[in-house]
């Protein structure tokens, strides 16, 4: 997702028994500096001494609950709001907007100060704006409904000769495109769109991250949770909070991001708003 759903593990996370914690992301670099100037009275905010936080609209489980950023619920909107106490602003002091997912990555001003939205990291988006330290390790998964064609497809060549539903412009679009091909894979603006085109046999199945694939699966009636797919060239695939590009807030977002990792804390909301992927096989190429 995000991608707006870009989520899940690494692929060496998934070859036994996954448990959320044993996959935390790997460390950040954010490089060392003075705590005292990532407080709430030494940051250039959008507005002074509040916090402006994007999200896309709409925003599912579990990253967050009830298209509700504000809530605290999910994984990403309490990671918001312990990212903004480790910054020093209290849960007043945090303020969100809704930006579409596509916007948030195009190039210029922002109308957020930091936006978690399930970001994948890559070269090519760094081009148009900041990522900070690493949140999560992330693995993109394919789901279905039982009387699907895509029900019981265990290969990546069993993919081939289907249709899959992605979000425009999410690294689960790019994953499917060079797995099987652009002229199989179709793309909708929200999971709502891809999960409506599923049920109505528009498509035979969505590439999405794990996370949300097993929300999906078990949200769906009939949901089937095919598998993972193989990371390309074995490199991790990481979301990260995204800022605008040369925001003068990375350097402390990232340090904030660190100090929660090292902390435990993002274990701890891990363990608390993702599920235990389990025995999540990874599709073979086959």
């Amino acid at each position: 997702m995000h991608t707006s759903w870009a989520g899940g593990w690494a692929l060496a996370c998934a070859v036994a028994v996954v448990t959320v914690s044993a996959c935390a992301p790997t460390a950040g670099t954010a490089p060392t500096l003075d705590a005292t100037k990532c407080r709430k009275d030494a940051l250039g905010t959008l507005y002074p001494g509040i916090l402006t936080f994007g999200a896309d609209q709409p925003v599912y489980p579990p990253w967050y609950k009830g298209d509700d950023p504000a809530n605290g619920e999910g994984f990403e909107s309490a990671l918001a709001y312990a990212v903004a106490a480790e910054l020093q602003y209290g849960g007043d002091d945090v303020r969100w907007v809704r930006v579409p997912f596509n916007t948030a990555l195009a190039p210029g001003p922002k109308a957020f100060d930091v936006n978690l939205s399930q970001f994948s990291i890559t070269e090519q988006r760094r081009a148009a704006v900041d990522f900070s330290s690493p949140y999560f390790d992330v693995t993109q998964a394919v789901v279905t409904v039982r009387d699907s064609r895509a029900a019981g497809v265990t290969t990546i060549s069993g993919l081939s000769r289907l249709t899959l539903g992605t979000q425009v412009g999410s690294t689960g679009h790019t994953a499917a495109s060079d797995l099987i091909g652009s002229g199989s894979v179709q793309t909708y603006h929200t999971l709502i769109d891809a999960k409506m085109a599923l049920l109505g046999r528009q498509i035979d199945a969505i590439v999405l991250d794990l996370p949300t694939a097993l929300a999906v699966a078990g949200d769906l009636r009939d949901g089937v949770l095919l598998g993972q797919l193989p990371s390309a060239g074995g490199e991790v695939e990481q979301f990260g909070i995204v800022l605008a590009r040369d925001s003068p807030l990375t350097r402390c977002v990232s340090w904030a991001v660190d100090s929660l990792r090292a902390d435990g804390t993002l274990v701890k909301l891990q363990n608390r708003w993702l599920r235990d992927t389990g025995s999540v096989a990874v599709l073979a190429q086959g």
